[in-house]
């Protein structure tokens, strides 16, 4: 069996998700072993800026673009992204061969003051890197003081423990996946704070014009996670978003039928536009693209299409 090198980011949080997709490998496949399994990390923009706001250094895809650049020069043979930090528009030469079955999609509160919502009516500082989070945390209250942090998650925590912070905003899915759920004071239901698009969504990235390693993915992909994901981008690329548009969107799939709920925030953040449409899931691009539209309409020029 030939070698296969999986690259991703050298975060607790990133080996994670390559643990978990090289398991799903090994299961799926019985021809290959774990010696066959290489795991490369690759430090990105995204991680070596870690004092400066995402927006000021070009971006979410920051955490992605030289883990594609690894996988473009065949360097790697499988790239392992969080879904949404990647551009929703991908290159040409690459596609994503996998979507992993979703995890909590919910954003979470981690703070040992703050035990529920009505608690977020206090005069708080609350640490996120996302504007997104920020204005859905205002439009809960306006008491509210959001500062920008960045890092890993163990970093976040770390501020809360040393009282710079009430408490945090974070992904339910990254806490879980590196075992530190017991640190959540309470998860955001879906009316109340919209995620990110892609959230809880691992990514499996490769080569167009690599048929072997399409055909390995083919196999640990999970379909009604492929359709939201791609509902949700859909979505994203319609309103034409950057890493500073706050828009949350979730797609859930029941009964064959495929619902997706959007969130849009005004340029200036003052006000927030919803749109929610479904369809039958094989129309899951076409309902991203209504969404789309339909929120677009609705903001008019409040909000300008990058």
């Amino acid at each position: 069996m030939t070698k296969i090198t999986i690259g991703a980011r050298g975060s607790k949080l990133s080996l994670a998700y390559v643990a978990k997709v090289k398991d799903l490998l090994l299961q799926e496949h019985k021809n290959l072993e774990e010696k066959d399994i290489i795991i490369q990390t690759i430090k990105t923009s995204g991680d070596i800026n870690k004092n400066i706001k995402l927006s000021e250094i070009g971006g979410k895809n920051l955490f992605c673009k030289e883990i594609e650049e690894k996988l473009l020069e065949d360097e790697i043979d499988i790239a392992v992204h969080s879904l949404k930090d990647m551009d929703s528009i991908e290159n040409n030469s690459l596609l994503i061969g996998a979507y992993l079955k979703r995890n909590d999609f919910r954003d979470v509160i981690v703070s040992t003051k703050i035990k529920n919502l009505e608690g977020l009516n206090n005069k708080l500082k609350i640490g996120s890197s996302s504007r997104r989070r920020e204005l859905q945390l205002k439009k809960i209250s306006k008491k509210i003081m959001v500062k920008n942090i960045r890092g890993n998650i163990d970093t976040r925590i770390k501020k809360i423990d040393e009282n710079e912070l009430d408490g945090i905003i974070l992904a339910a899915a990254g806490l879980k996946s590196i075992n530190l759920e017991n640190k959540v004071a309470f998860a955001f239901e879906m009316n109340q704070v919209l995620p990110a698009v892609g959230q809880g969504v691992i990514a499996v990235q490769c080569k167009k014009n690599n048929i072997n390693i399409k055909n390995l993915l083919k196999k640990i992909n999970h379909n009604e996670t492929e359709l939201c994901a791609k509902a949700e981008r859909s979505m994203l690329q319609t309103i034409s978003g950057d890493c500073e548009t706050a828009v949350g969107g979730l797609a859930i799939v029941k009964d064959n039928k495929l619902t997706l709920r959007a969130q849009l925030f005004s340029d200036i953040g003052d006000e927030s536009f919803e749109y929610e449409t479904d369809g039958n899931i094989d129309e899951a691009i076409a309902i991203g693209k209504k969404v789309g539209e339909e929120i677009l309409l609705k903001a008019g020029d409040k909000f300008k299409k990058k």
